[in-house]
């Protein structure tokens, strides 16, 4: 009798820790992501070199980008971003983080798929 109620009540403790469990959440909104890019907007519009300010922002957003939930957030809100604001050169866009030398580990682009990200 002590076998069942002993994987009855393991179980249950199971299920208690599952549900317990953290859900795995970006903690970058794309409000914080947009914020921080904002001093990027002249260089990724007519390219040249970029503000201080804005490769500080990419740096830190890099920093802060800590998961894998993070990273895809940003990834889906710097796509979306790049096609929401008129007058952003892809191509800028795609060569600021090595101008401000920057690795975030996947391309920004258009085509990119956000769930692949790690």
């Amino acid at each position: 009798m002590a076998g069942p109620v002993l994987r009855f009540a393991f179980v249950i403790t199971m299920c208690m820790v599952v549900a317990a469990a953290p859900y795995a959440e970006a903690a970058l909104t794309c409000g914080t992501i947009t914020q921080k890019l904002a001093p990027c907007l002249p260089y990724l519009k007519s390219g040249g070199s970029p503000a201080a300010g804005c490769c500080g922002g990419v740096k830190t957003l890099h920093s802060m980008a800590t998961s894998t939930a993070d990273r895809q957030a940003a990834c889906g809100c710097l796509k979306s971003s790049a096609t929401s604001i008129p007058g952003v050169k892809m191509g800028n866009a795609a060569a600021l983080p090595g101008k401000c030398g920057v690795n975030i580990g996947f391309p920004v682009s258009t085509k990119v798929d956000c769930s692949k990200v790690k």
